[in-house]
């Protein structure tokens, strides 16, 4: 198993943590916890790979579908307050946007894309679970809010992504950096409400 299916598969359960929790904060049942994990976990990654022509992959990986099953079960079973809910799933938000975004990246990159056309791919991979939770949720979708540099903080991680092995950087070294990167902007932008101009 190579470091990026190590990164899909702890992406897929955090993914899917964040997804439980958004369930819990709008007070759904266990079923819509679990259509919100599957959404977080998948629906990304599932746009890119249609935009690319591809196969959905999840659909024959049974240790994902294990990791999501056991994400809900395990966020049911640990029960906490609402506003520590919010906290986590802000955090856990976060480094899924950061993971999700190097394996978007990884996956334009097998699949011969130009590398404008992979970080797209990052970053369509990193946000698109989360604005089709949003949408399920009845919120406004955290990639269209005024305040929140989300798809902002995935292109320019998956930017400095791209440009790292320039400079003689390593794969394993430069995966790490891009997600702690991202990660630092998403909490650096709500921390000191640092926000795109409005059009």
């Amino acid at each position: 198993m190579s470091t990026l299916d190590v990164i899909v598969y702890i992406t897929i359960f955090v993914a899917a943590c964040t997804g439980a929790l958004k369930a819990r904060a709008f007070h759904m049942d266990i079923f819509g916890g679990l259509v919100m994990a599957l959404v977080m976990s998948f629906g990304g990654g599932s746009i890119r790979e249609i935009l690319m022509g591809n196969k959905v992959k999840w659909l024959n990986d049974y240790a994902a579908f294990v990791l999501v099953g056991s994400a809900v079960v395990i966020t049911f079973i640990f029960k906490r307050r609402i506003i520590k809910y919010r906290k986590i799933i802000f955090f856990t938000d976060a480094v899924t946007l950061g993971l999700f975004t190097v394996i978007g990246i990884e996956s334009g990159f097998d699949n011969g894309l130009a590398k404008p056309f992979a970080i797209m791919m990052g970053v369509i991979t990193a946000t698109f679970g989360g604005l089709i939770a949003d949408i399920i949720s009845n919120t406004v979708p955290t990639l269209l809010k005024k305040g929140e540099m989300y798809a902002t903080a995935s292109a320019i991680g998956g930017a400095i992504y791209i440009l790292n092995p320039y400079f003689g950087m390593d794969k394993n070294t430069n995966m790490i950096i891009c997600i702690v990167l991202i990660v630092f902007i998403r909490i650096l932008s709500k921390w000191k409400k640092l926000m795109l101009p409005e059009i």
